[in-house]
């Protein structure tokens, strides 16, 4: 069936689903194959389920008139999504980088839905299914679409490009997040900037962190509007980072909640964005007042004699490094740092988890180290490690900590929630 065809269908049917446990009446089921599943052999539950039909590229499952057959399932949703991407005459801001994409793409929605009908990423749907699924989600009077890109290997940002289209791009910083993925450091930019060099080919525009050197650099020759501290076309200054941070633009000042100066250039973004579309002052502000973050990124979780900074969802020596640095700010004798491994880091994993750990010892503060990384570290300083995330809940449960600020920090895959599961529901 080409693409055209498929695309009627899918007007009649704009909902797509490529889980049986998510079956929406009436939608288009797409029946995906990953290492250790075939979606082909569920295409009749999802029938049965209420999917009007199962586009499927194995024709022994098929079901007469329910089914549509095709080469590749993947490619055809990847290609349906590009063909409903051409029908939109209206912004595509692509975002992508090491730290920050996801909290900056929410800020900036949070900034642009104040005065536009926007569409965005929805949690972490930034792959090469989850970007076709969130541009297929695009319903047909929006006015703006935030698209968030993830890559962990080299011509991945570039392929979603292709997808996606964007004709504004975003780089939020280039770090070593999921270095093992692209052999090294030179390989981490090559990625991230491809962003940039879609953006160029097509000679649309990019907004630039004039802060970061390497940023301005890889952005020479494109059209860009840029933000920071000084010179650059949108500005702001922080006021303060701990226990929220707070902003000066434009004679207002911005009272987040988040915390932490990471975030500080995440905020000023998504006002520079907001700015550059003509959302008004005001707005702006109140749409950067009202975000509050959630699925463990920048939380801020006050119990009754204690005060959780929770970042439990992403982590890598740049993240932790900065995390670390905020923390330490607060003016605070009583205060506990709960680490988790930093994932994906290859061969320099060892290396970044003893610069962290003696980190800890210099900013003297008290830390428990979780995961088999930080384990392997050589500890001088008598710090405790634990294998997992129940393992510091147990050792918890045996020692009364009296600490009033704890940073919990680290990989999505170390599951450091659990750890401040616990801790909220003792101290509520």
């Amino acid at each position: 069936m080409k693409i055209n065809d498929l695309y009627t269908i899918y007007k009649q049917h704009p909902i797509v689903c490529t889980d049986t446990r998510q079956i929406t009446k009436g939608c288009l089921f797409f029946a995906l194959k990953g290492e250790n599943f075939n979606g082909n052999e569920f295409a009749n539950k999802a029938i049965e389920e209420g999917a009007s039909y199962a586009i499927i590229d194995e024709a022994s499952f098929a079901v007469e008139g329910k089914t549509i057959v095709v080469n590749n399932v993947l490619e055809t949703l990847q290609q349906l999504a590009n063909h409903h991407r051409h029908q939109f005459n209206i912004p595509f801001i692509g975002i992508t980088g090491s730290n920050g994409k996801t909290t900056s793409k929410e800020l900036v929605n949070a900034v642009l839905s104040q005065q536009y009908k926007t569409a965005f990423t929805k949690g972490n749907l930034n792959n090469h299914i989850g970007v076709p699924l969130t541009l297929l989600s695009i319903p047909m009077d929006c006015e703006m679409a935030i698209i968030e890109m993830g890559a962990n290997h080299i011509g991945e940002i570039d392929f979603l490009c292709q997808i996606a289209e964007p004709n504004y791009g975003i780089i939020t910083n280039i770090g070593t997040a999921h270095i093992e993925g692209f052999g090294s450091k030179e390989g981490v930019v090559q990625t991230k900037s491809e962003m940039y060099r879609f953006i160029k080919r097509n000679n649309h525009l990019l907004f630039v962190n004039k802060d970061d050197e390497m940023l301005m650099q890889l952005a020479q020759n494109n059209s860009t509007y840029t933000y920071g501290v000084n010179h650059a076309d949108c500005m702001a200054t922080m006021v303060k980072e701990m226990p929220r941070l707070e902003i000066e633009w434009n004679h207002m000042t911005i009272q987040s909640n988040l915390y932490g100066s990471y975030n500080f250039y995440n905020i000023l973004l998504a006002i520079c964005v907001g700015n550059y579309f003509k959302v008004e002052d005001h707005k702006i502000k109140k749409g950067i007042e009202a975000y509050v973050s959630s699925n463990n990124r920048s939380q801020i979780v006050a119990l009754k004699n204690q005060e959780i900074y929770l970042d439990a969802y992403n982590a890598n020596p740049t993240s932790m490094n900065a995390a670390m640095d905020s923390f330490a700010g607060i003016p605070s004798p009583d205060k506990l740092m709960i680490l988790g491994d930093m994932l994906e880091l290859g061969d320099i994993s060892q290396e970044e988890h003893q610069k962290i750990v003696t980190k800890a010892h210099h900013l003297n503060i008290p830390t428990l180290f979780v995961g088999q990384e930080f384990k392997k570290t050589d500890d001088h300083y008598q710090f405790h490690f634990f294998d997992t995330n129940h393992s510091v809940v147990e050792w918890l449960k045996n020692n009364d900590i009296s600490y009033r600020k704890v940073l919990i920090k680290g990989s999505r895959g170390i599951k450091l929630e659990v750890v401040a599961d616990y801790l909220i529901k003792k101290g509520s």
